[in-house]
């Protein structure tokens, strides 16, 4: 596959339309798009699982503080 072909811009109203050849097209269909100087970058947006993505973060190594500090028991707590 190369690693770039020349392809032209369209118009279509007030928007540019890019044609993606066939050996560059992308498995997904949403993609973001930035700008980084006068380049545009075209990643695509995985539609994994919010598990998928959990599953890549960090263990969280720190304690949390006791938000129940101070607080009375629930069973002594009268309506």
């Amino acid at each position: 596959m190369p690693n770039s072909c020349h392809v032209y811009l369209l118009r279509d109203g007030q928007h540019q339309v890019l044609t993606i050849p066939h050996e560059f097209a992308l498995s997904s269909t949403e993609v973001l798009l930035r700008k980084e100087g006068n380049r545009l970058i075209i990643e695509p947006i995985s539609s994994g699982s919010l598990l998928s993505l959990l599953a890549t973060l960090e263990d969280i190594t720190e304690n949390f503080p006791n938000i129940d500090e101070g607080l009375l028991p629930l069973d002594d707590i009268v309506l």
